[in-house]
């Protein structure tokens, strides 16, 4: 946990301090005068004098402020003239709007210039490519086969599956790289569609690697050669094979991000065949490993039933489950109220367990769900560089990008407001650790990605029309236009004492959240 709270400090204080340095900058520029320039809140564990401004590193690293002179309200008349000239309550409204409008620019900045470096300079990134195909797919259909790298979408380049929310309205065609040749196939389809269906294509896909009944893992195999992981169950139980080897995992980092990442014997572990080798690997207690549950959400119906993290869900309602999406659309089926039957392999015994499904919101739809995890949904990553072809298009991909972003951030925060997602989803210090951590895994230009994203978030954050935010202020500058006059400063010290309990309560919930995921 402490390796997390400070991969959050590291990954935070750059975004800090450039929301810190816009409102600093702005303040200089209109003459207020800065007394406090912190990173952090609460008691100074660092601090300097450099002209009329203190600079400090404070304990609580959860933000961060400039504090200008003049900018409280209830001492305002109390001022000189000369302390008016450099007071921050006496600027103009157009002044102070610049001022405070500064930080959230700031991020914003940050992260156009980021992602202007990665296109410029070159950045790894998971390339987006298609997996094992079925001959009956849709895609299959339109000309698409196993391993095609996207390359263009009509004239929007594609390197990496974030890439995809760069894609326009109506995909017209699309430019992939086979064996080193690019080819074009024209399609007719929405952007969205085309995204979904890419991104379910990809969801079904099942890895080869197999939960035991005590939920240990293994790779497969065929007699004589390496692991298969370069190609998915689906591929494996449709050939022709009717001998497998197995290799059991020994080592599976605390976040894979693909096969390549686990380390398995040297040797094989066991063999099974059989005419049906998918129901001869069953009958040996060996499942597709996205059956294996890597985590189970507190006070849902399976937190209740007794399913814990490393079970293995092999069937439902007395239907065998040969994946984790089989499982959801099962729930589907269940009647609202109706009791279902759950079978679990833990340490190699079979335990049968009654629930009840709940509905629960999900993307603005009602689901059933029971409350679990899929474990261990592997799929090979390939790194390729992604790099612009010129000064222009790396400006454009970098607005691009940065226009994304904000769109992306903007509405998470609509369907938060309007309960379509759950506060549980909100996350903390821990939380954002983490995911930093993932990134970094992944590679160094996947964590400036994130870190370009976290930035926007923070502008949109402080642009809440919340007091002691930006954006409270910023709406206080309005309603004295609306008003043709100053506010009631009492009054603006009650809205700023209820902005910051709120503040509060949000700080609570996310570090709540983030105590509840681990414990």
């Amino acid at each position: 946990m402490l390796e997390k709270v400070l991969i959050f400090i590291v990954f935070l204080g750059p975004l800090v301090f450039f929301h810190e340095l816009g409102h600093f900058f702005f303040a200089r520029l209109f003459g207020v005068k800065v007394e406090v320039f912190s990173i952090g809140f609460g008691p100074k564990l660092l601090k300097w004098k450099k002209g009329a401004t203190q600079y400090a590193v404070s304990l609580i690293p959860l933000g961060g402020y400039v504090k200008m002179f003049g900018d409280d309200p209830m001492s305002a008349d109390e001022l000189t003239e000369d302390e008016k000239k450099v007071a921050f309550t006496h600027k103009s409204k157009w002044a102070r709007f610049w001022i405070v409008f500064g930080g959230p620019l700031a991020n914003f900045i940050l992260a156009f210039f980021i992602y202007l470096s990665l296109v410029t300079f070159g950045e790894n990134v998971p390339q987006a490519r298609f997996g094992p195909l079925s001959s009956q797919s849709a895609f299959y259909e339109l000309g698409f086969r196993s391993g095609d790298a996207l390359k263009k979408i009509n004239d929007t380049k594609i390197m990496s599956f974030d890439d995809l929310n760069l894609v326009d309205s109506e995909v017209k065609s699309i430019t992939i790289e086979r064996n080193g040749i690019d080819r074009v196939i024209s399609v007719n389809m929405k952007g969205m569609e085309f995204v979904q269906n890419f991104a379910k294509a990809q969801g079904q896909l099942k890895a080869p690697v197999l939960a035991d009944s005590f939920g240990d893992l293994y790779v497969l195999s065929s007699p004589g050669s390496s692991p298969v992981l370069d190609r998915s169950l689906d591929v494996i139980f449709d050939s022709n094979l009717r001998e497998l080897e197995l290799y059991k995992v020994t080592d599976v980092p605390e976040r894979a991000n693909s096969l390549t990442d686990l380390k398995f014997e040297s040797e094989a572990s066991s063999s099974v065949a059989g005419e049906d080798i998918e129901s001869a690997l069953r009958d040996k207690g060996f499942f597709p490993s996205d059956l294996l549950v890597s985590s189970v959400v507190l006070n849902t119906p399976a937190d209740k039933a007794g399913i814990k993290k490393g079970d293995v869900i092999t069937s439902i309602n007395g239907d065998q489950l040969s994946s984790f999406n089989q499982l959801r659309e099962k729930l589907q089926k269940v009647e609202s109220g109706k009791s279902s039957n759950i079978e679990i392999y833990r340490k190699g015994k079979s335990v049968f367990l009654d629930l009840v499904p709940e509905h629960r919101e999900v993307n603005g739809q009602k689901v059933m769900t029971i409350g679990v995890y899929s474990g261990m949904v592997f799929m090979p990553l390939k790194m390729v560089e992604s790099k612009a072809d010129g000064v222009f298009e790396g400006l454009e991909s970098a607005w691009l990008r940065t226009k994304e972003g904000l769109v992306k951030t903007v509405l998470g925060f609509k369907k938060l407001i309007t309960a379509e997602v759950s506060l549980d989803t909100i996350g903390g210090p821990l939380a954002i650790g983490q995911v930093a951590s993932d990134s970094f895994n992944i590679s160094l230009s996947m964590f400036f990605r994130l870190m370009a994203l976290i930035s926007i978030n923070l502008g949109v954050i402080n642009l809440f029309p919340i007091p002691v935010l930006d954006g409270g202020h910023i709406v206080f500058i309005f309603l004295e236009i609306i008003n043709r006059g100053p506010l009631s400063r009492k009054k603006i010290q009650v809205a700023q004492q209820f902005g910051m309990s709120l503040l509060f309560v949000l700080i609570f919930v996310a570090l709540f959240n983030d105590i509840t995921r681990i414990f």
